[in-house]
C-alpha cells in the first residue's frame, strides 16, 4: 500500500512539473518523438530491404501443385520459379545462420 501511495505521490509530482513549465515546452516533446519514430521506421525498412521483405512476386508463394487448375499456364509457371527462388533464399539465409553459429562456438 505504500508503494501505491509513493507512485500516486510521484503521479503528482509530475504532474505539477509539467504543468509548471512555460508555454510552448510540449512542442519540443513532439519533435522529438517524431523524430525518433522517423529514424526506426527508417531503420525497419532498411532491415526490410536487406532481408529480402520487399518482394512483389511473394503472392505466388502460396500456391502449390493443387492450383494449377485454377491457374494460367504462365502463372502456374511463375509461382513454381517464384517458389524455387523463395526457397533458395532461405537456405541462403539458413547457411549464414548456421555459419554465426559455427563461429561462435
Amino acid at each position: 500500500m505504500e508503494n501505491f501511495k509513493n507512485l500516486i505521490n510521484n503521479f503528482y509530482f509530475t504532474s505539477d512539473y509539467l504543468n509548471s513549465l512555460p508555454d510552448g515546452w510540449s512542442i519540443y516533446l513532439w519533435l522529438v518523438y517524431g523524430a525518433i519514430i522517423i529514424v526506426a521506421c527508417l531503420y525497419w525498412m532498411r532491415w526490410g530491404a536487406k532481408n529480402e521483405q520487399f518482394d512483389e512476386d511473394i503472392k505466388y508463394v502460396i500456391f502449390d501443385e493443387n492450383d494449377k487448375d485454377k491457374m494460367t499456364p504462365e502463372e502456374f509457371a511463375k509461382s513454381r520459379s517464384v517458389m524455387q527462388s523463395q526457397m533458395e533464399s532461405r537456405d541462403r539465409h539458413l547457411a549464414k545462420i548456421a555459419e554465426r553459429h559455427t563461429l561462435k562456438a
